[in-house]
């Protein structure tokens, strides 16, 4: 179960991070969560509805992430755990973060429930 809940998880970050996904409303409104909150890298926080309304307008970065650890924190709650690189579009900076998302399985679908990433050394 572990192995499969992870691979699940993976695709579901990584999808996330797809640019097309972040453009569309209908596929974020269902991988987040409804009470979603983010901590941001620059301190703010916000929940899903300032992410399905400004969201999908930004330009999207281009992400690589790596080191992928689950942690399983019930049956229907997990946590990934992530290092990610992202350089925003017309940038030549590469910023690198330490990332952890929450997701949690609601009526049969796994939903971010919250998401933080933090800045970090370059690895």
């Amino acid at each position: 179960m572990h192995t499969s809940l992870k691979k699940k998880l993976v695709e579901l970050e990584l999808y996330l991070l797809k640019a097309d996904v972040r453009v569309s409303v209908q596929e974020l409104d269902q991988l987040i969560h409804d009470d979603f909150i983010e901590f941001g890298s620059s301190g703010a926080s916000f929940g899903k509805r300032e992410v399905l309304k400004h969201l999908p307008r930004e330009k999207c970065p281009e992400f690589s992430a790596t080191s992928f650890e689950l942690r399983q924190l019930s049956c229907d709650v997990a946590q990934l755990l992530y290092r990610a690189t992202m350089k925003k579009p017309g940038e030549f900076i590469t910023r690198y973060s330490l990332r952890s998302s929450i997701w949690r399985k609601t009526q049969g679908r796994w939903q971010m429930i919250f998401h933080q990433g933090t800045p970090c050394e370059p690895f």
